[in-house]
């Protein structure tokens, strides 16, 4: 987004497009969204068949209803509200309340996931901006050359198959001292393409 223009009006654009008839644009709206809406669908917990099966849905619904859309600025909300109501809808349509409410409390006190997914309550406006967050640090990620994309991945992981700093410059080919000064830089440019995506330091 460039400084100063209003929140929305890119969507608003590419809206305007896709009702012209522009491919291009329907393609591009596609790909700006398709990460924040896998993210809102699995955060539910459905698997990754399902979520693929919500995630046609919503973008289905995204093509029909274009032509009637009121505001298309606020095109983000209206995906991440029918990315949330059409996994509730997946939820009760195969029965799966107990087995994805199965971590709750066992006193209850936990809303039930349905409850959850249907708050509107600050938390929930929370976690919709982490994982606007985390899209936009993603889509970021993308955008970085392929060597300064496999080093940060590299040495930020921290599950059991994280690397050691010896076995990260052997697979990359690089000296040991020089991976600190070397990850710094991409961080460097990882935070210009990320502030520059509309993210916030």
């Amino acid at each position: 987004m460039s400084e100063g223009e209003v929140p929305g009006a890119e969507d608003a654009r590419l809206v305007a497009r896709c009702r012209a008839g522009d491919g291009a644009a329907w393609r591009a709206l596609v790909q700006r969204y398709q990460r924040l809406v896998y993210a809102v669908v699995t955060r539910t917990g459905l698997d990754g068949h399902t979520a693929a099966d919500v995630f046609q849905t919503v973008f289905q619904r995204l093509h029909e209803q274009l032509p009637k859309l009121a505001q298309p600025e606020r095109l983000q909300a209206w995906i991440v509200t029918t990315a949330r109501r059409e996994a509730l809808r997946e939820i009760r349509r195969v029965g799966r309340h107990e087995t994805l409410d199965a971590g709750d409390d066992e006193d209850g006190d936990r809303p039930a996931l349905h409850e959850r997914l249907a708050d509107d309550s600050p938390r929930a406006e929370e976690q919709l901006a982490e994982l606007q967050s985390l899209d936009l640090l993603r889509h970021s990620l993308d955008r970085l050359d392929e060597r300064c994309r496999e080093l940060l991945l590299l040495t930020f992981r921290d599950d059991d198959d994280a690397l050691d700093y010896d076995s990260i410059s052997a697979r990359m080919g690089m000296p040991r001292g020089s991976l600190g000064p070397t990850r710094s830089r991409c961080l460097g440019k990882l935070r210009k393409l990320y502030d520059g995506a509309g993210g916030r330091a």
